[in-house]
């Protein structure tokens, strides 16, 4: 198996982009409230649970711009610690975002995951799709989420070319 460094070479780990991409998906809650779609879990900022988090509590613009890098890294590095191919940029900001969605848990167990680590990569981009329910409902927000998420992972990424003299 390619070790993280190898997998993960050139690739920003919780770039701007990234953070940008989840927060835009995630909204930006300050005061903490029961997630419906998560089964009523503690959730605050920009998709942030966890035992730190009880409905009612009020977060710093500060504190959830900290939480979301630390958040979006630790889901990164779980979704590297499974895949053995090399990803570009694109393709790794689109799957940590899902996977800082869904877990690094449910992806490394994923179908996506398995495509994607026997180097069929629009497949496993595919799978995005499939990803849209909470509790067996098709919940539309999610649908436009990872149509967007699929779009960015099969986006290439642009060469540099010098224009010919």
């Amino acid at each position: 198996m390619a070790s993280l460094r190898q997998k993960g070479a050139g690739v920003a780990i919780a770039g701007a982009a990234l953070l940008a991409f989840v927060s835009q998906w995630e909204g930006d809650e300050k005061v903490a409230y029961a997630d419906k779609l998560a089964g009523g879990l503690p959730t605050v900022c920009n998709g942030h649970t966890g035992p730190d988090v009880r409905v009612g509590d009020v977060w710093s613009k500060e504190r959830c711009d900290t939480i979301l890098r630390k958040d979006v890294q630790k889901h990164g590095e779980g979704l590297l610690n499974c895949v053995t191919v090399p990803l570009n940029q694109n393709q790794y900001d689109a799957l940590a975002a899902w996977s800082y969605n869904i877990g690094a848990g449910a992806a490394c167990g994923s179908t996506l995951v398995k495509l994607l680590n026997q180097g069929q990569y629009t497949a496993a981009c595919d799978q995005l799709l499939r990803w849209n329910r909470a509790s067996g409902i098709v919940v539309h927000g999610l649908t436009n989420r990872r149509t967007a998420e699929r779009a960015l992972c099969l986006k290439p990424i642009p060469t540099t070319e010098k224009a010919l003299a």
